[in-house]
């Protein structure tokens, strides 16, 4: 499964954040724009699983690349799987989370 978005800052924001990183520090604007970026990736690839019957990724990883001068594509990518939960309290904490509804906490979901 896979979740992709392609984003761009604006210029204005590309141009402070090059003033920014002459002087050195954090470039709180494109930390929290990279973040908000790997939530919906992440997000995507969640909803792919699920479309699918999963409800679990393993082996998640990202990827990142350059398309041109202003443009990055951010993929999160990994397996989908149907987890099952195997004593009580992974039972009860899959409900919790809204898996397996509808069964109890203490019978397999």
């Amino acid at each position: 499964m896979f979740g992709l978005t392609v984003r761009s800052r604006n210029a204005f924001s590309q141009l402070g954040a090059g003033f920014k990183s002459l002087m050195g520090g954090e470039l709180k604007g494109m930390t929290e724009n990279l973040t908000n970026s790997r939530n919906e990736v992440m997000g995507r690839m969640l909803e792919a699983a699920r479309a699918r019957g999963g409800n679990a990724v393993i082996g998640m990883r990202f990827d990142t690349s350059e398309m041109g001068d202003t443009w990055t594509e951010i993929c999160a990518y990994g397996t989908a799987v149907v987890a099952v939960p195997v004593d009580d309290a992974a039972r009860q904490t899959a409900v919790e989370l809204g898996y397996g509804q509808g069964a109890s906490a203490t019978s397999p979901a």
